[in-house]
Order: C-alpha cells, then structure tokens, then sequence
C-alpha cells in the first residue's frame, strides 16, 4: 500500500483546504460519511490528546473494514471518559476488558470471529500507555508472539493520568509527575528508566509496526488504514499529549505533537517483520528546549538556575532518535 502525498498551498480565502481536493484524497475526519465510531457526549478533558487519537484511529479503522470492527479498550483514562455508566460514546462493538488483558480478550475476540467463519470481522485493541507498557504487557508480548490477527494500538500520554498522573514506563526521564516528584538532587523521573514499546515490538519481528501523532492526521489515518490490510499482529503506538498531566495550555496539543516529532524526541516511522520500511523526516528541527518549556511537568528544568546538564542529556536523547531512524530531512 502506498502513501498519497498531498500538498497543501495557501489560496487567501478561508475555504477548507480538504474541499480543494477530489473526494477520494480526503482524509476520514473531512468525509460526511465518517463512523464517527467515538461521537460526541465523552467527558474527556478539554484538549484531550487521546479522545482525538482515538477517534482519527478507529474512524479509520472502520472505512477500512467497511464498518466490520469490534473493540477491546483497556481500562484507563479513555474507557472512563467514554463510557460512564450507563452511558457510552462509542457507536460500534465495544468491550471493556480489565486493565492488563486487553490484548488477551482482543485474541479471544479474533479467535471466535474465526470459528464463526467470519473472517470480515477485524478486531482492534486499544489502551493507554499505563496498560499497555506496563500492566498488559505479557499478554500484549504474547499476543506479538502468537501472532494474532488484532491491530492493538497504544494512546501514549506518558503516565497513568485516570488515576492521578502517576509514573509509567513510557514517561520521559525529569518529568514531574504524582510519583517522580522535582525534587532531590535529580529531580523529576530518573535517567536509564522505562521502556521503547515500539522497539520491543519490533524484537517480535510481527508483521507491522508504526508510530504516529495527533498532530499529523493524514499519517496517522494512513498506517491504521494500512494495518487493516495485513493480517497477523500489528502494533501502532500514537503520541497523545494530556494537557491536564503535562500542565500544558489545552489549545497547545497538536502544538506539542508537532513540537514532539520536530526535536527528536518522538520518532515517528514504520517497520515490517522487526525492519524500518518508512520514517517522517523532520522538516523544521528544534531544540528539545521548545518542546519542554511549554508543560508545567518540566518546569522545575527552567528555574532561577536552569538544569542545563539535564537538559542536554534529554537533547541527547532526541540526537541519538534522529541519527537511530535517519530523521532529518536532506531535501
């Protein structure tokens, strides 16, 4: 499957730039037609990263598979502010499974679609970065190993922000959170801590892997549309900022996304069977510096008497991102 890439020009009218284009380069969220898998009524935080991940990943899903999609969702913020009982959002087959075996259910789910002869059905897992890095994680590594014909995608806010903002392995090192306090001589989360799901996954050599962000639509809806073309087990892990977790202005979401993708910090790419077969090249290069500065977990970096030397190893980090996957664009 091949990506379409569509320029955008500015025309000086206001008319939508997706109205200029023919109806088959569209993306998902400008069709009329759209799911609208996660509708309107959810009670997520205003600038809620996930709820937007979510809805661009599983509308995309669903024009896939024609609208034959059933859901396993982790509990976690997502779950919560989507289904308060005896309410739900969701407009489509959706089960809650525990915390940690929503991959286990996901596999269960594929299993009985098969013996029921309906190989149309397709099954996607969904959860957090708390239930998918750490919580489900054997039953998310078993899964890979088995092979398992489900797309499980991971919403990435890096910490446990249903229940208080608590460290998860997917939260950056200095990051202030409920648990990773900023103070002591190394304030915030330690150095040489957590875990790189999408490597890992990788390590399992599954059919399709890919990372993407909110801040980029027409990605994100490419790689969940092409995992549906493949069967096996597939992995897409979308970034998703939490402006209530990152103290960050709630208009500032796909800004810091973006700002995410363009220091280094978040690569974003594509592999097949444990090689990288794809990668968005940064456009606009920034210091970590900019993306750090906006969110109030990193304030503590930015004092009377700025962490420099923190602030360079997480520079480094970003460095050593952009030269592991070829980021920078030569063009």
């Amino acid at each position: 499957m091949e990506q379409t890439i569509v320029k955008f020009y500015q025309t000086g009218t206001f008319t939508v730039g997706n109205r200029l284009l023919e109806p088959e380069q569209r993306s998902v969220q400008a069709n009329e037609q759209r799911s609208n898998s996660l509708n309107s009524g959810h009670r997520a935080c205003q600038g809620c990263g996930e709820a937007l991940g979510a809805r661009y990943a599983i509308d995309a899903a669903m024009q896939a598979t024609g609208g034959q999609l059933i859901a396993a969702n982790a509990t976690g913020c997502l779950e919560v502010f989507s289904t308060p009982y005896p309410e739900t959002s969701w407009q489509m087959p959706w089960i809650h499974s525990l915390f940690g075996n929503t991959a286990a259910v996901a596999t269960g789910i594929a299993a009985a679609m098969r013996v029921k002869g309906r190989s149309d059905v397709r099954v996607v897992a969904q959860g957090g970065d708390g239930g998918t890095t750490d919580i489900g994680f054997g039953c998310l590594s078993g899964m890979f190993e088995r092979n398992d014909d489900v797309l499980y995608i991971c919403y990435d806010n890096e910490a446990y922000m249903n229940t208080g903002v608590q460290r998860s392995s997917a939260t950056p090192p200095a990051a202030r959170t409920a648990t990773t306090m900023p103070v002591g001589p190394q304030p915030g989360n330690v150095f040489g801590q957590g875990k790189n799901l999408p490597q890992i996954a990788m390590a399992h050599e599954i059919p399709y892997v890919a990372t993407a962000t909110v801040a980029d639509l027409r990605d994100l809806e490419y790689k969940v549309t092409k995992a549906m073309t493949i069967r096996g087990a597939r992995y897409i892990h979308i970034f998703v900022p939490c402006p209530l977790g990152w103290g960050a202005a709630s208009h500032d979401t796909i800004r810091l996304a973006r700002l995410a993708v363009e220091s280094g910090m978040f690569p974003v790419f594509e592999a097949e069977r444990g090689e990288v077969t794809g990668r968005t090249a940064i456009r606009r290069r920034v210091p970590v510096e900019d993306y750090l500065r906006p969110q109030k977990r990193f304030a503590h970096l930015f004092g009377k008497t700025p962490a420099s030397q923190t602030i360079a190893r997480l520079q480094a980090m970003a460095d050593r991102n952009i030269r592991r996957y070829g980021l920078l664009d030569e063009t």
